[in-house]
């Protein structure tokens, strides 16, 4: 059923009929740009209200773009009604606090025999409005699956690349959110480019400890959703994360740095949970713990700095996690 349905998507060159889940900044970017490209969508967003589940009929693709608290509720809602081989296509970057689990995680607890796939990569909604170039990954254990939608969501200003490692994707674009929470501090304390260039290599070889650990590729650190996103989001003021974290080292709390941005920030979130994860796992993750620190008070940005600064001295390849 999935081959046919894949075949007259591409093969006979029609649009595509897609149902958008989550009108943010980043599902309403995507229903503009696929709304260009000719596709046929429609929509849903929690704050408008209403009942997601007539969306589920007589579509090719469910587009997710909800934060992470709406997975849950969302994909209970629509479980006794969704469709036998509706792909679903997960945009949502972060870890669950609860479960400590991604969002296709989330939604395969619900949903596990659904065509999943993950689309992430270096993606800041508003330059991709103003239709500048972007590229991101579409991530499926089904690559023919990944391929087809490759063909058909690539477009003028957005290059789609596919990979087979969702998990490592989710993971990667979830964890350099901490990472440009904590690059944002250190613009914001004015620490300079060395010490921002070592930060981002250690945050990187940091999220490659997450990634490892809960079972993804390390090709995909080094890809769009990993390095790619990580240089995106933490050198650019049109991040959520970046921005908090300069917020942060102005002074502000966690609650009032995010009322400002006035958004949902992930790093936050997902801080907390990679920590969960490591206390889990035993692994060490030091530069998470800084940004929980001072998210709790517990610490100011300038101490979190001096933190790193005065830990033991290692080997830069020491055995992961250590």
């Amino acid at each position: 059923m999935m081959a046919a349905i894949c075949g007259r998507w591409w093969g006979s060159r029609m649009s595509l009929r897609i149902s958008l889940l989550g009108r943010g900044a980043w599902g309403s970017t995507l229903e503009q740009l696929w709304m260009r490209q000719g596709h046929r969508l429609r929509s849903w967003s929690r704050r408008d209200g209403g009942d997601p589940v007539p969306l589920l009929a007589d579509v090719d693709l469910v587009v997710v773009a909800v934060s992470m608290a709406g997975i849950a509720p969302l994909a209970s809602q629509l479980r006794p009604h969704w469709p036998a081989g509706l792909p679903l296509l997960s945009c949502t970057k972060g870890i669950d606090l609860e479960r400590l689990e991604t969002p296709t995680q989330l939604w395969q607890r619900q949903l596990p025999n659904v065509p999943a796939l993950v689309l992430s990569g270096p993606n800041l909604a508003a330059e991709l409005q103003r239709g500048l170039p972007a590229a991101s990954v579409l991530a499926s254990s089904d690559l023919d699956l990944a391929g087809q939608l490759q063909a058909a969501l690539s477009g003028p200003t957005l290059r789609l690349y596919t990979n087979d490692d969702p998990l490592g994707t989710e993971v990667a674009g979830a964890l350099k959110n901490v990472m440009a929470v904590a690059a944002g501090m250190c613009d914001g304390l004015a620490l300079g480019s060395n010490a921002k260039a070592s930060l981002l290599c250690r945050g990187l070889a940091e999220m490659g400890v997450a990634l490892a650990g809960m079972g993804g590729r390390s090709s995909s650190l080094y890809g769009l959703a990993g390095l790619g996103d990580l240089l995106a989001t933490a050198n650019s003021p049109l991040s959520r994360n970046y921005s908090f974290g300069r917020l942060l080292a102005e002074g502000l709390n966690a609650r009032a740095a995010e009322a400002r941005i006035g958004a949902t920030v992930e790093g936050p979130r997902t801080a907390r949970a990679a920590l969960g994860l490591a206390e889990r796992h035993g692994w060490s993750l030091p530069i998470c713990t800084q940004v929980v620190q001072v998210l709790d008070g517990r610490t100011t940005p300038q101490q979190a700095a001096g933190a790193l600064m005065q830990r033991n001295l290692k080997s830069e390849f020491a055995e992961v996690g250590q």
